[in-house]
């Protein structure tokens, strides 16, 4: 089976070849308010979507071992930035800040979470990819962690000091029951991406979140289009 993914390669472009599974800190399950997930930290998946990314990684690992095939993993901490689809606390809390619609925060906004810009993200994927090493397995961490209310009351903040409309955007908050298997914190230990490959994180979070504040503001007709034919700020995955 090796040789049916290789086929047509020259000796040069095996040899360069690679295999890279994108995966996410969600297949380690929950941390409590101390640690932080390393590479050899055990599968705990709590949601069905965090254990079919903990399964493709076995699965990834399984080719290597039986097959040989040079194959990496990476295990990113909560992206965030242009382009992402409005479901999501930021780009759905930005959404509900420019329509002054309720923003729900899932149980008391105390899950944490550590957020990477997506562009340090594209950065360390290429890293990965091209410098590696088969058979092994990186997390990729944005140094910073943060509550999803606070990072709801940052959202809130950014839009109030730009005096987009009168009185308090953080109005808008209203609590909603929590979403089955949200986990309370992730947090990433990227000690070995640093050392290996040489990466680290450059955006920070407040002046990453300001920026995407903004692209969201001038591209509006990219989510409207979204939010008008596939996604109308509905909770999704809290029931079968």
């Amino acid at each position: 089976m090796r040789n049916i993914l290789w086929r047509g390669l020259g000796p040069a472009e095996r040899a360069a070849f690679r295999f890279h599974q994108v995966s996410t800190d969600e297949v380690f399950g929950a941390l409590g308010r101390d640690g932080f997930f390393t590479e050899e930290s055990p599968y705990r998946p709590s949601s069905p979507y965090a254990a079919s990314k903990a399964s493709a990684d076995h699965l990834v690992r399984a080719w290597h071992k039986t097959f040989g095939l040079p194959t990496i993993i990476s295990n990113c901490s909560n992206n965030y930035g242009p382009y992402q689809f409005p479901e999501k606390l930021i780009p759905l809390t930005i959404i509900n800040c420019i329509d002054a619609r309720p923003i729900r925060v899932y149980g008391k906004g105390d899950n944490i979470r550590d957020w990477l810009h997506v562009e340090d993200h594209a950065s360390a994927l290429y890293l990965v990819a091209t410098k590696g090493q088969p058979g092994r397995s990186y997390n990729i961490g944005g140094g910073g962690e943060r509550t999803n209310l606070r990072v709801v009351l940052s959202i809130c903040a950014i839009f109030d000091a730009a005096n987009i409309r009168p009185g308090s955007s953080a109005n808008l908050i209203t609590f909603v029951d929590d979403r089955p298997g949200h986990d309370l914190r992730y947090a990433i230990d990227d000690s070995r991406i640093e050392q290996e490959l040489g990466f680290k994180a450059r955006m920070d979070f407040e002046a990453g979140l300001e920026r995407t504040v903004e692209w969201y503001l001038r591209n509006d007709d990219w989510w409207r289009a979204l939010t008008a034919d596939h996604y109308r700020g509905e909770r999704l995955g809290t029931a079968v």
